[in-house]
């Protein structure tokens, strides 16, 4: 073999859990999942590679009577050319990963003693999470040896995710220590010559609000699937005990089966796909549903998220009278997956993924591994998947109609299903098994070993300010929309500044409707979406709910004794299910017949304090008195660290009254409604555009210079 093609040298590094080479105990504790697995089997399938001279996995040795003693042998071979090399690493004893970082210097000095005693050097070390990262890149400096990062997981959400179910900054730290993560986040992401993705999703939208973010460095490589789990059915394979499973809940077991298999989660969409079952006799006719939405004993036992989820699957059912048509069984162990989907499979069904969006999705390669065809969402990792292996249909998550459709059309149409079938089998085979993995692993890290490929580093300087510097909130009817040239712009401009400003919607609509809004007008996704008059908050494209604040304004909420009291009120009228919710009870109003002062005197009276929200003439929402836009908003600017004084709200009507108030930089758009906001037209910090919709906001944008001295707009 020439010099040039020399078989390389492979460190990886992975410190933290419980590592080893056989039986790893995966799910043992929060330390022990999915990296464990991947790091043990990316060696594995490394060292079986001609083109590996030889693969070390550097973890943490550790003695401790509380776990086993396979975890203090120095050494332990995974295969003929890959093996785990224990370092020493400060406390022996089992430790959590935030109580490491104090230890890492010592564990990166005996790795670097440990790597000098060897014949030669490696030719890339791969850190594995962020406390190799910052291992990694002390020994990448050392040695000059070039580094690649995975992060799995990156600190910057993990603190927004602890943010939005209601842990306070100081709990964060004291239990994260996620000050000290995200700076060796930051630190690795600059010394790293190539990071290692699985999706172009999280290049985009996790390591993108990082100062360091370099996606020129970046490269995506999906995950490996274990094919020998997850494989086509087998000659003489049965399901007896699955079958008879089904046969508990549907009256005509023989039909094809649609299957949905997620954790009970409000993003996962699930009411939306047993509404397009149910709307759909010709689907009821044709095939039977089956939903696996996690394990549960008693709903009622579960947390909050999983106790609505799982009730309203149970709701939704009821409502549509789909009873021997769904079945939802209570249990499932992680080992009857694979032939649950084989089973679907031979009943000629289909498995479908209607998240609102998907950043990956492992349960699609799975099921297209076991020739089963597949429907999902048209938002994230399954527009690659279904790309790669031409295996189903990708749909708006957000159209129960369009999914009823294409549901019914691929269970009717034979030859297409077989194809979809073969082709899944085929292209997980050829885009995501280990042996596709690794393949594309090496044409990305050897260029780096070779020296052949050097890192683009375009700014080697960290940015400041990254996304707290200032933020931009509109709301969305008639002010976003309305002028979609105008819009184009103003997207355009956001584009080019997204490093530096968070971009927020506020709205009175639910989070579907407001979802298939901005859809239809080509909206991307905000870092904020505050729904439902200011009484839901999602965060990011990934729509992480901020649990806490719907903790927070159920404070003395009490949604059926308002309803009770104006259930009679001449000229107010409920408004259809569709746009009432958890927190929001939402009528039409004729104000000439009674004026929203009168609901507000009837409720006092009756000692029920709420917010009434009046906009566009026509419209009333109760909502709980620590809920609206505004609240919402400055909920929002605490946990997000953003400051008011450099906060752009564009406002429309009464329900951004509060918004437009404070130190937040105001502006109110020209539009029909603009008497509702009359009163504001003395207050310093409103400035009252001449224009309409988002060219409105555009002019406010040059009206404060906010985004500096005056400039052209960006055409996107």
């Amino acid at each position: 073999m020439s010099p040039a093609r020399k078989p390389l040298f492979i460190v990886l590094i992975s410190i933290h859990g419980l590592i080893r080479a056989r039986e790893p105990e995966l799910g043992r504790d929060a330390d022990t999942g999915g990296q464990v697995k991947y790091v043990v089997e990316l060696a594995r399938a490394l060292g079986e590679r001609s083109d590996v001279e030889k693969v070390v996995l550097l973890t943490r040795r550790i003695v401790d009577p509380a776990v086993s003693a396979d975890y203090a042998a120095p050494i332990e071979a995974i295969s003929g050319k890959a093996s785990i090399v224990r370092i020493e690493c400060g406390e022996e004893t089992y430790i959590r990963k935030e109580k490491l970082w104090d230890s890492l210097e010592n564990f990166s000095d005996n790795a670097l003693a440990w790597l000098r005693s060897q014949a030669k050097l490696p030719d890339i070390l791969h850190a594995h999470y962020a406390d190799a990262g910052y291992v990694g890149s002390r020994l990448s400096y050392q040695l000059g040896i070039p580094l690649v990062f995975t992060g799995h997981s990156l600190g910057r959400n993990k603190r927004k995710q602890l943010l939005a179910s209601g842990e306070s900054r100081i709990e964060i730290e004291t239990t994260y220590a996620i000050s000290r993560r995200i700076e060796a986040e930051e630190n690795t992401l600059g010394a790293a010559q190539l990071v290692i993705t699985s999706t172009q999703q999280e290049i985009e939208q996790q390591y993108g609000i990082y100062d360091f973010y370099q996606p020129d460095s970046m490269r995506v490589i999906p995950p490996g699937t274990d094919l020998e789990r997850f494989h086509p059915i087998q000659a003489g394979e049965n399901f007896k005990g699955l079958q008879t499973e089904l046969r508990r809940f549907l009256t005509a077991p023989e039909k094809p089966v649609i299957l949905a298999l997620s954790r009970p989660d409000p993003k996962k969409n699930i009411i939306t796909l047993i509404e397009a079952y149910g709307e759909s006799p010709a689907l009821q006719a044709a095939a039977n549903l089956m939903i696996i939405a996690g394990n549960r004993d008693d709903i009622r036992d579960m947390d909050n998220v999983a106790r609505n989820v799982l009730t309203d699957i149970m709701l939704t059912i009821d409502k549509y009278d789909l009873y021997g048509k769904v079945a939802c069984p209570k249990h499932h162990k992680p080992e009857d997956v694979p032939q649950i989907y084989r089973m679907v499979a031979a009943t000629g069904g289909i498995f479908i993924n209607p998240a609102l969006i998907e950043p990956f999705g492992l349960t699609l390669i799975e099921a297209a591994a076991c020739g089963l065809p597949v429907v999902a969402t048209e938002e994230g990792g399954p527009v690659d998947i279904i790309g790669n292996c031409r295996n189903g249909q990708l749909v708006n998550p957000l159209d129960p109609a369009a999914i009823a459709r294409t549901l019914l059309e691929m269970l009717q149409d034979k030859k297409t299903w077989a194809q979809y079938s073969a082709n899944g089998i085929a292209g997980v085979k050829a885009h995501y098994s280990w042996h596709a993995h690794v393949e594309s692993y090496m044409q990305v890290i050897r260029p780096l070993a070779e020296k052949t490929l050097l890192p683009v580093r375009p700014n080697a300087m960290r940015r400041t300010d990254l996304y707290r510097h200032r933020a931009l909130i509109a709301s969305l009817d008639l002010n976003l929309i309305g002028d979609q040239q105008s819009l184009h712009e103003l997207l355009g401009l956001l584009r080019a500044e997204r490093k530096t400003t968070i971009f927020g919607i506020a709205t009175g609509r639910r989070l579907d409707d407001a979802l298939a809004t901005m859809t239809q007008h080509r909206i991307p996704r905000p870092d904020v979406l505050i729904t439902s008059q200011g009484t839901e908050i999602h965060y990011s494209s990934s729509l992480t709910e901020d649990t806490a604040w719907q903790r927070h304004i159920n404070y003395n909420w009490n949604p059926q004794i308002i309803r009770d009291l104006l259930k009679d009120i001449p000229g107010l009228k409920l408004q259809p299910k569709l746009n009432q919710s958890q927190f929001k009870i939402s009528y039409f109003i004729n104000p000439e017949i009674c004026r929203p002062k009168e609901i507000r005197q009837i409720l006092l009276r009756n000692e029920q304090v709420a917010q009434i929200i009046y906009s566009f003439g026509q419209f009333i929402d109760i909502l709980p008195v620590r809920a609206s836009k505004g609240l919402a908003l400055r909920w929002c600017a605490d946990q997000s660290g953003f400051e008011l004084g450099k906060t752009l709200v564009a406002g429309v009507t009464g329900a951004d009254i509060d918004m437009l108030l404070g130190n937040t930089l105001g502006t109110v758009v020209d539009n029909r409604h603009l008497e509702e906001l009359s009163g504001l037209s003395n207050i310093d910090r409103i400035y009252f555009s001449s224009h309409a919709h988002a060219a409105g906001i555009l002019e406010a944008i040059r009206h404060y210079h906010f985004f500096g001295q005056p400039q052209q707009a960006v055409q996107s």
